[in-house]
């Protein structure tokens, strides 16, 4: 008998999910003929989802910096491991599978260069897969060779920046209160000078508000220092960032901050036993879903643009400007997406997680 979907990250699991999902329905409806052939049929939907379907990175980034802290600070207090380590790891962690899917992007886009040449890349050169394989493509102003490659670069710096604060307080008499107080620092510098300058977009600083909000409402629920007084001090956190939106009210922020205060609500319930769903045989396989979905949200998140690649072309190949058979062709590439999402994750993703590869000199944890 299979046992019970663990319930205490679920709600993490149910947050990545929806998150991804609406990544993928957003550049299926930015990009391609088959967007263009939909948009006849539902303008409403196709401007809904490239419109505001972009802010689902905010959940991300709100998760990302809740998981990254839980990583570091277990106990919302203590940095756990080496700090080269941890970031050699990150870097790992992120650039093997990105690099599996601009390789994979490549290969279908020489498939389809015939039928979809404003979907490419203008060129490739070896400069380009190396800044990539770097996470340095947006701070080096080279072209993207997939969507959504800005999001892994902005990934890793972020949890570069978080780590090195939290290194910069490690051995301190005030570390336990001092590292928390530092990210507490850039966040409200993202959010209210950072944040209002699109000129930082390539840049972790410009996206710490968000990532920063997902790792306090960790260290606000864990660290012992806080006990009796996370209710006042969470508030006290959201007000801040609140402030922030009268200054400039930016809906990315906002969507931010409501993330936020979802998560630690539903974070509060978890740790005090409280199930996302109950024991029923139905909540156990909706359970599973959201788990599944949660757990293969990067795979999905790296390898959709491919199968939109592929689909498109055969749409342009077979049944151009029939809005109908576009609405089919959306649907059959979301669903092959998240099928494709399932291979990747089971031969590419998952073992680069097992990479433990170290520089001479590191230390493992």
């Amino acid at each position: 008998m299979r046992p019970p979907v663990s319930q205490r990250l679920l709600h993490v699991d149910a947050l990545k999910a929806l998150a991804a999902q609406l990544i993928v329905l957003h550049h299926l409806a930015a990009y391609g003929p088959v967007a263009d052939a939909v948009q006849s049929l539902w303008p409403a939907l196709i401007g809904f989802l490239y419109d505001e379907g972009r802010m689902a990175v905010q959940v991300f980034l709100v998760v990302g910096g809740f998981l990254s802290a839980r990583g570091l600070l277990p106990d919302g207090q203590t940095l756990r491991g080496e700090p080269p380590d941890l970031l050699w790891r990150r870097y790992l962690r992120l650039m093997l599978p990105f690099m599996g899917a601009v390789l994979l992007t490549l290969f279908c886009s020489l498939l389809v260069a015939r039928w979809l040449p404003e979907l490419l890349p203008s060129s490739i050169s070896v400069a380009q897969l190396a800044a990539h394989a770097l996470l340095l493509h947006g701070v080096t102003g080279v072209e993207s060779l997939t969507v959504g490659a800005w999001y892994v670069a902005i990934d890793l710096q972020l949890f570069a920046l978080m780590l090195g604060l939290l290194w910069l307080a490690r051995g301190r008499p005030a570390a336990p209160v001092l590292g928390p107080l530092l990210l507490l620092a850039l966040l409200l510098a993202s959010l209210f000078w950072f944040n209002l300058d699109a000129g930082h977009d390539n840049w972790g600083w410009y996206f710490f508000g968000a990532y920063g909000l997902g790792a306090l409402v960790h260290i606000i629920g864990k660290h012992p220092g806080l006990r009796g007084r996370r209710l006042p001090v969470g508030l006290a956190l959201g007000l801040l960032a609140g402030g922030a939106l009268l200054l400039e009210f930016r809906g990315r922020i906002a969507l931010a901050l409501l993330t936020a205060l979802m998560l630690a609500a539903l974070q509060w319930r978890a740790d005090r036993g409280g199930a996302l769903f109950g024991p029923g045989w139905l909540a156990q396989r909706a359970g599973a879903l959201i788990n599944h979905l949660g757990t293969h949200s990067y795979a999905l998140f790296l390898v959709h643009f491919a199968v939109l690649l592929l689909v498109n072309a055969l749409f342009e190949h077979l049944a151009p400007e029939q809005p109908f058979a576009g609405l089919w062709a959306m649907l059959a590439a979301w669903g092959l997406s998240n099928l494709a999402a399932l291979l990747f994750y089971r031969w590419v993703e998952l073992p680069a997680c097992r990479v433990n590869w170290l520089p001479p000199g590191f230390r493992r944890a």
